[in-house]
């Protein structure tokens, strides 16, 4: 089951729909180095494919910082 977050991105409110697993990454990611969930978002936001959807987006980061973390 999906769950919504609200954020703001560059004076922009969305809401992003990411899988629990998904966020879990993503709370150990502000746990873990601080920041907020609207700077991280936006910083995936720009490194991403234009074509490229930012749900997507955040599920391949955090899937990425899973292997990575994995690797350590």
């Amino acid at each position: 089951m999906l769950k919504k977050r609200s954020v703001t991105l560059r004076g922009h409110a969305t809401s992003l729909a990411l899988e629990p697993e998904f966020w879990s990454v993503v709370d150990a990611e502000l746990n873990e180095n601080g920041g907020s969930l609207a700077g991280l978002i936006t910083t995936i936001d720009e490194v991403r494919e234009p074509d490229q959807p930012l749900s997507s987006a955040c599920r391949v980061w955090a899937l990425k910082r899973a292997l990575h973390a994995r690797q350590d």
